[in-house]
């Protein structure tokens, strides 16, 4: 329980009470201290300062002395931050310019470029003839010709067996012997009877008759073995594969002892004259560029050189599936010129003058092309083009640019329309050097 300093009168002694309750002793009242009352100091008791002592019963210190509290703490934070800003020293001035973003742009110009069509395909034989077995078939006797050989025309390529063929050929030929025989033995007895059929009584003329009609039937039975000997004779022939044309062996599929039947694969490729073209696909927009007899230069894999060629062909549709058609390119025979090697031809359409970007300046979007163009007040804006082809040079713009913008060269997808840029003090660079080799 805490003691209270009590006083009565001025004449009287001072005496210590028990407190009546636990809240503290009220402040004294401004009207007490407008009358000129006495007021007495508060005690360290009182105050709640003392050693081992609380500010007030059953309230805790930082409520009582919350505002000296918050201003040790704020004072104790405006010290570190001086702290700080001694360590760290003078904070530089931001730079506004610095945050803009610097980019390379350049100004194609228009450059003379050489506009070709290009398309890919193979090698093959302008006619190219497949050679079987004709008639029965039969075992493989011998092959007289490899992959790669030059034949001429009814040259033998391979033979087949004619042990039974070349039997039914001697024995009809035999038959036609006998034939013939018995139709000269008729005939001349048809004559006999003639003669002495105007005697009298010599011979009826149904003996005559008769002997007529031995004549005709024995002249019959000639012609009917004749007809057989010729079959069983061509029969015999087709025991013998013949090259149909003048031209080159592509492949040889025969083997010796391999029974080759009507109907089944080709024993032997030929290339009708040596003649050998290329057939490729080409788009469908660069079909109408290409005609009959223009000049092509034609590129085989693993050799360094092109082969001179001609447009011979184009095609007459178009795959709706694939959106490509057909073209022809007729070549001089070369023993390098095999069919079935993979090939590159180019044809030139023409010359004309074009942009020409670096292929980092173009962008896409999944569906259209376009470049990011600094325009004189600084801001970027997006412009859409059109790509007539691509090169070595870069690519060649068809439509969307004159040459005289100035094109975000790299970091374009970075960028956004309305967007502020500073463009780097590098000279415009333009394709140099003679005409550009584009292709498509």
């Amino acid at each position: 329980m805490t003691n209270v300093v009590k006083r009565l009168r001025p004449d009287e002694p001072t005496t210590l009470e028990p407190a009546t309750h636990p809240e503290p002793v009220a402040p004294a009242q401004p009207e007490a201290a407008a009358s000129g009352a006495p007021t007495t100091a508060p005690t360290a008791e009182t105050a709640g300062i003392g050693s081992g002592s609380a500010a007030a019963p059953g309230r805790p210190f930082w409520q009582t002395n919350r505002f000296r509290v918050l201003g040790l703490l704020v004072l104790v934070a405006v010290a570190g931050v001086a702290l700080s800003m001694r360590a760290s020293g003078p904070v530089a001035p931001v730079d506004k310019a610095a945050q803009t973003p610097l980019v390379s742009v350049t100004a194609p110009g228009r450059t003379p470029v050489t506009a070709t069509v290009t398309f890919t395909g193979a090698i093959a034989a302008r006619y190219d003839m497949p050679i079987g077995v004709e008639g029965e078939g039969g075992r493989i006797a011998s092959v007289l010709v490899e992959a790669g050989d030059r034949v001429k025309r009814g040259q033998v390529l391979a033979t087949l067996d004619t042990s039974v063929v070349g039997s039914q050929v001697a024995s009809l030929r035999a038959q036609l012997a006998q034939a013939e025989a018995e139709a000269a033995l008729a005939e001349q007895d048809f004559k006999r009877a003639e003669a002495v059929a105007n005697s009298v009584g010599a011979l009826s003329q149904q003996e005559v008759d008769n002997r007529r009609s031995r004549v005709a039937t024995s002249r019959a039975r000639v012609e009917a073995a004749r007809a057989q000997l010729a079959e069983s004779q061509a029969r015999l022939g087709r025991t013998e594969i013949r090259a149909p044309a003048d031209g080159l062996v592509l492949t040889r599929d025969a083997e010796v002892g391999q029974t080759a039947t009507p109907g089944s694969a080709p024993l032997f490729r030929l290339a009708r004259g040596g003649e050998i073209e290329m057939r490729a696909q080409v788009a469908e927009q660069d079909l109408p560029k290409l005609s009959v007899g223009q000049p092509a230069q034609v590129r085989v894999t693993g050799l360094a050189e092109a082969f001179p060629g001609e447009v011979r062909l184009l095609g007459a549709v178009i795959d709706p599936a694939t959106r490509l058609g057909e073209v022809r390119v007729q070549l001089a025979p070369n023993p390098n010129l095999r069919p079935g090697a993979f090939a590159r031809g180019e044809v030139e359409t023409g010359r004309e003058s074009r942009p020409v970007l670096p292929q980092t300046a173009v962008l896409s979007d999944g569906t259209q092309n376009y470049v990011m163009v600094v325009g004189a007040d600084g801001k970027v804006a997006r412009r859409d083009v059109r790509i007539a082809s691509t090169g070595v040079r870069g690519v060649v713009i068809a439509e969307g640019l004159d040459g005289t913008e100035r094109v975000v060269t790299t970091a374009g997808p970075f960028l956004r329309a309305g967007e502020t840029v500073r463009v780097a003090e590098t000279p415009a660079t333009t394709p140099a050097g003679g005409p550009a080799q584009a292709a498509r």
